[in-house]
């Protein structure tokens, strides 16, 4: 056995395992985010009001959103789950767009949840103000990009790219209401809150928040269906029921707070909408209570590399080429990662069997294994750009958020593991067929390695991949190909180096029976990775889905069984055994395509750690308003990265000392299952994909810390950060100022 090879897995069975995976995250890569096409589903576009602007005069313009049956978009507060909706404006020089006026929404139970949003038809107004100068007769274009979340059951991630030409009037000329929106506009002004126009206090009596108005006048027994919709998303328990009474002085709305073992707020601003019975029949009416907290400002679509100057000072503006070189930095880096190295020390490993042939022979192996990375990257970019186009808000790594992909890598690996350590013999000779198509079978074999190293690699993300990926995914499809492209050049080039140097290969020590010691003991790696995978999976569906997945392995361990003895029988009983083979591996499939039917019932396996809350942009938004410091921590349970940095770094006693005595808010992100708010707040800082942290300090921009962490890293940066909230305070109010 001296001059075995360390890996012949048959060709016969890696191609189909390879491309199954391959499909895997094809098919989930679609379902698991639950695509359907948008626009079936909302038809969005700009409506302007009237029907020619003139320079200088401030015009409205709408977002119309037409929804199918049953299925609702959200409110500014989602309620309980979900996603608003939010444009980013392109406009012509010296244009601006303010802030989304909201129109009143309506609540939208879901279980044992309530949502806030919009069912049916809902327009979002804002003002436009053209610049003081516009040439006569010349029409401007105005763009706009909407992403929104559309539910019914399911939830599917939308965007449209909106775009609306309009006129320029002449000096002297009429700038009426185009006559075919003149409803349109009124329908949707009638449909926005007004101010309340009694006074209106907060107090808090035990567990629950108290609203008083000073309304003399309301009559009880005509005050229908109160609701009240907090802007903040963590003030109220949202499903619990909202009481209402009503006297000769006012009325006192009571509604139970959602964190009652925290600080009660001072105040509550929101929307206050009830039916009221008229003699003219019932009339809904909407107060606007308190002031709304500042809109986030509108603008110019922000490219990848603008985000990223704008949060980082080491960072500079991308091209393609800073870009390609980055991403070919961050694909050498890959090949250190703990789950790409254990599969490339096998291959390097095989290539002691090949030190005796020609060196042109070695160097296909080389280029078989770089086709292979190439062909993969190129694969999941192109699926990646194409679901983005689509509309689904995904990124680097997006594959392993389905559970089908995470158990399929699993049992791949765990097919490896077994043949490394003997269980199982895949791939002799194919004795019969010739020596030329077993030489191509062996290039075969180095092409489908690189596969599985690149497959194995999307969990990792390295230094410099970051900013990389993130503008790739902003670019054109050529661009983003050629990002991709080098990334993948990068994390092939060192077995490529190998494989073209004769004098490396030719150092390589000779076949012998230390081989067979030092293949078994490269399994254990393969098996803890395997061991890893199944956790990730714990994380992303239930009892019963983990039961199942585990069930898979031991399938998978049966079929390599039946499929050694059949090498052994003859006649019938090689017959049954591969008959046993194939049975097991298909129950394998029929287990793995049901995982995702358990999904569902992780959800709430998602507990946070103490001291760590759970990431929502609006709890975010709060702290922000509010001038606190905040570290936001974006993480997956497939991320070895996150992980790592999360035990080395932010785990670590100084690192939580330090936030407690600068009384930082930890909000950690869990992008283990899709998340649209955490999909959305990577792509504002030109990410795809985690590990992201950002350092809010209580005043400006956040800072970006490294994606590779160490406890003197963070601690560097709280160092920032005033270590008392009267020092924070005083630093606050000077930046004001």
């Amino acid at each position: 056995m001296s001059g075995a090879p360390l890996l012949r897995l048959k060709v016969s069975m890696i191609r189909p395992l390879a491309l199954l995976l391959l499909a895997l995250i094809g098919a989930t890569g679609a379902s698991a985010q639950g695509l359907k096409p948008p626009a079936d589903l909302v038809k969005a576009n700009l409506v302007a009001e009237p029907g020619a602007i003139r320079a200088g005069e401030p015009f409205t313009i709408g977002i119309r959103m037409v929804m199918r049956p049953l299925w609702h978009v959200y409110w500014r507060n989602p309620g309980d789950s979900g996603l608003s909706p939010e444009v980013a404006w392109s406009l012509p020089q010296g244009f601006t767009a303010g802030a989304i006026q909201w129109p009143t929404p309506s609540r939208i139970p879901v279980a044992h949840l309530v949502n806030f949003g919009f069912e049916g038809e809902t327009v979002l107004l804002a003002e436009v103000t053209p610049p003081a100068v516009l040439p006569p007769g010349k029409p401007v274009t105005l763009t706009a990009k909407l992403t929104y979340l559309v539910c019914e059951r399911e939830c599917i991630p939308g965007s449209a790219d909106l775009k609306l030409s309009v006129p320029v009037a002449a000096p002297g000329t009429s700038v009426g209401s185009s006559a075919t929106n003149i409803l349109l506009f009124e329908d949707a002004r009638a449909a926005l809150p007004v101010p309340s126009p009694w006074p209106v206090t907060l107090t808090s009596e035990g567990d629950r928040l108290v609203l008083t108005a000073d309304a003399p006048g309301l009559k009880p027994d005509t005050i229908r269906q109160p609701a009240f919709f907090p802007y903040s998303e963590t003030a109220i328990e949202n499903a619990a029921p909202q009481t209402l009474t009503i006297d000769d002085k006012g009325f006192r709305l009571s509604l139970a707070r959602a964190t009652p073992g925290e600080p009660a707020p001072t105040e509550l601003p929101g929307v206050l909408t009830f039916d009221e019975q008229t003699a003219d029949g019932t009339v809904q009416r909407s107060y606007a209570i308190g002031d709304a907290p500042a809109a986030a400002p509108t603008g110019v679509i922000p490219t990848a590399s603008d985000s990223a100057s704008r949060n980082t000072s080491s960072e500079e503006s991308l091209t393609l080429w800073s870009a390609a070189g980055l991403a070919f930095l961050g694909g050498l880096l890959l090949n250190l990662m703990p789950c790409v190295f254990p599969v490339l020390s096998i291959k390097v490993l095989s290539l002691v069997k090949h030190s005796g042939e020609p060196a042109a022979r070695v160097r296909l192996h080389g280029l078989a294994y770089t086709a292979g990375v190439l062909a993969a990257f190129l694969s999941l970019a192109g699926l990646l750009i194409a679901l983005k186009g689509a509309g689904a808000g995904i990124g680097w790594g997006f594959q392993l958020q389905s559970p089908l992909v995470v158990a399929g890598l699993a049992y791949l690996l765990f097919a490896m593991g077994l043949s490394l350590s003997g269980v199982v013999h895949l791939g002799g000779g194919i004795t019969g067929l010739g020596d030329g198509l077993t030489r191509r079978a062996g290039l075969e074999g180095s092409f489908f390695t690189g596969i599985l190293a690149t497959v194995v690699a999307t969990p990792c993300t390295a230094p410099f991949m970051g900013s990389a990926v993130g503008f790739a995914l902003t670019q054109a499809p050529l661009v983003s190909l050629t990002v991709f492209a080098s990334l993948g050049l990068g994390l092939a080039l060192p077995f490529l180096v190998l494989t073209t140097w004769p004098a490396a290969v030719r150092r390589l020590p000779r076949p012998g029976a230390w081989m067979e010691t030092l293949k078994g003991a490269l399994a254990f790696p393969i098996y803890a990775t395997v061991a890893w995978l199944v956790w990730v999976l714990s994380q992303q569906v239930g009892s019963a889905g983990l039961l199942a997945a585990l069930i898979g392995l031991v399938l998978v361990g049966l079929a390599a069984w039946a499929w050694e003895r059949a090498r052994h029988a003859g006649g019938i009983g090689a017959g049954l055994a591969r008959l046993t083979s194939v049975a097991a591996l298909a129950a394998t499939l029929a287990l793995t395509f049901g995982l995702d039917q358990d999904r569902a019932s992780a959800n709430s396996k998602n507990a946070t750690a103490e001291g760590i809350a759970p990431f929502t942009q609006a709890r975010l938004d709060s702290l922000m308003t509010e001038g606190k410091p905040v570290f936001v921590n974006m993480t997956a349970a497939w991320c070895i990265t996150c992980q790592v940095n999360e035990r080395t770094a932010l785990g670590t006693q100084s690192v939580k000392a330090a936030f407690k005595a600068r009384d930082v808010t930890y909000l950690k992100g869990d992008w283990t299952n899709q998340n649209p708010e955490i999909t959305a707040l990577l792509e504002k800082h030109g990410r795809s994909g985690v590990p992201l942290y950002l350092l809010y300090t209580g005043t400006g921009e956040p800072i970006v810390l490294p994606q590779i962490l160490t406890s003197g890293i963070v601690l560097d940066e709280l160092s920032k950060i005033p270590a008392n909230a009267a020092d924070r305070r005083a630093t606050l109010e000077t930046t004001k100022r």
